[in-house]
This record gives C-alpha cells, structure tokens and sequence, in this order.
C-alpha cells in the first residue's frame, strides 16, 4: 500500500479568533499503482491535503503512512520521503532557473548524490519520458512555450525516480491542445512505470476520463471517495459545493428524460459514442 491516511486533522490560525480546519478527520487509502482524481472546489483543502503526503506539512493530530510506515515516528527520512513522493505544484515553470533544461532536470537526482553519470541518465530518461524534444534540451527553460516549460518541471520530479508522483492542476493555463498532450504523458507514465498518480484537477472531464478513483473534497473533509462513475451519480450532492458533473453526464440524462434508453453512468465522451453506437445498431 502507498499512502494511508487516518484521521488527518490541520488547524490554520491554530489558538487564534482565525482558526479554522483545513483538514477534518480526513481519512483514506491509496494502492501502488493507482490512478486518483482529487477534487473540490476552491479552499476544500485539495492542496493542504497534498501537501502532507510528502511531509512539507505536518497534521496536528492523526497519522499518516507511507508503504506502512509512520512518517510522523521519531527518526523518519523524512528526505527519503521527498524523493519517493514526487510533488509537482501548480505552475511549476516557475519552479524552472537553471541556465538550460537538461541542467534543470539534472538538479534533483544530482542532490540525491548520484554520480554524474547516473544523474546525467536519469535526466535523459526523464526528458525522454515526457516527450521533450532534444533539440531543446540545450536551451534555456525560458525560452520554452508554457507546454514545454511544463514537461521540464515534470521531468525534473521524475529524474528522482519517484513512486508516487502528485500534480497540483499540471494543465492550468494551457491551451486544449497541451493540456490533452501533458495528460496523455502522465496517463502513459501510470501504465508503463505503474507509478501511483494523485492528480488535483478543477477538470472534471480530465479526471472521469485518467482516474480510475476520485477522493472529493469539502471544506476539509473528505465527502466522496469512489470510482468516477460512483462519483458523478452524486452530480447534485456535487453542484451543491460548488462542483459538477462532467458535460456529458448531463446531456446523458437529458437524453434519458425525452426517452432515449441510453446507459445511466456514461461519464467520458468515448462511452457516449460507444453507447449510442451500440443503440442505433
């Protein structure tokens, strides 16, 4: 097992009149090699909560277990942790200030205290596995495009060899086109490394579609925690935090008022032209 949670609790403006729960007995469990969509609305506790599997934050009460160890016992690696716990934050290119991208990529696994030949492959490897050209990999970060500026920041959390690789919104601010490109690479990853994924998405197309299980956030706790199909047939229960369902979920049940007998839980525009196909024969 990955990460398991129990009864997570994180106070902020603690022993103040400001004092308010970021997370409240927040409990779950992650599988290596799991697909998770984590979802809420703004100020649900998404990034606090993520923030705490790699221990950049400290629960105030509760534990947290990391393949069956207490990160919070006296004497945990605690850098170990990081390397294995890989944290992409939102708009990561910010992240980016080496002279060019092959020595931004080098620059986590070189602080592992690799060899040079070793850190050296490894950034090949990275940059390689989220599809950055070489053709770029002598120049600056800077002069990327905001899609390719993404791959490198990736690229440099996986050139520590992660287990467990969380992104906070990897596709804010890019444009259809690199936001399906950045997803696919993560998607591919999962399969061919079976990295465990918790992806953070305001996207609840991106997630119906990669996830294969959501945890639903809501004002520090935790309100749903399923399968995506599971999920989304709460899609009222959703719009009342300020959520929803993906699109299609509704075009489905409009579909399903004015008679037409198509299947309940579609959630991805694929299973909808599967469906109607199967329908019309």
């Amino acid at each position: 097992m990955a990460i398991r949670a129990e009864h997570l609790n994180y106070l902020y403006g603690a022993g103040t009149v400001y004092e308010q729960y970021a997370l409240k007995d927040v409990s779950f469990q992650i599988q290596d090699g799991e697909f998770i969509g984590l979802i809420g609305h703004t100020g649900s506790g998404k990034s606090t909560l993520i923030q705490h599997l790699n221990g950049l934050l400290r629960a105030e009460s509760g534990a947290l277990y990391y393949n069956n160890e207490n990160i919070y016992q006296d004497g945990y690696d605690m850098r170990g942790l990081r390397s294995k716990v890989g944290l992409v934050f939102q708009y990561p290119e910010h992240q980016l200030f080496e002279v060019d991208v092959f020595s931004d990529v080098c620059f986590g696994p070189k602080n592992q205290g690799l060899s040079k030949a070793e850190v050296e492959q490894r950034a090949r490897e990275a940059l390689i596995q989220v599809g950055l050209d070489e053709r770029f990999w002598q120049q600056s970060p800077f002069e990327l495009s905001g899609g390719q500026k993404r791959r490198v920041a990736i690229a440099g959390v996986l050139a520590m060899q992660p287990e467990v690789l969380i992104l906070d919104e990897p596709t804010a601010g890019l444009d259809p086109k690199g936001r399906d490109e950045i997803l696919d690479e993560i998607s591919a990853l999962h399969k061919e490394k079976r990295l465990t994924i918790i992806l953070v998405s305001h996207s609840m197309e991106d997630v119906a579609r990669y996830a294969d299980r959501l945890l639903v956030m809501n004002r520090g706790e935790k309100l749903f925690d399923g399968p995506p199909k599971e999920v989304f047939s709460h899609y009222r229960e959703l719009e009342a935090i300020g959520l929803a369902a993906p699109q299609i979920t509704y075009i489905v049940q409009d579909l399903r008022r004015h008679g037409v007998p198509i299947a309940e839980d579609i959630t991805t525009v694929e299973e909808a032209r599967d469906e109607i196909l199967r329908l019309l024969g």
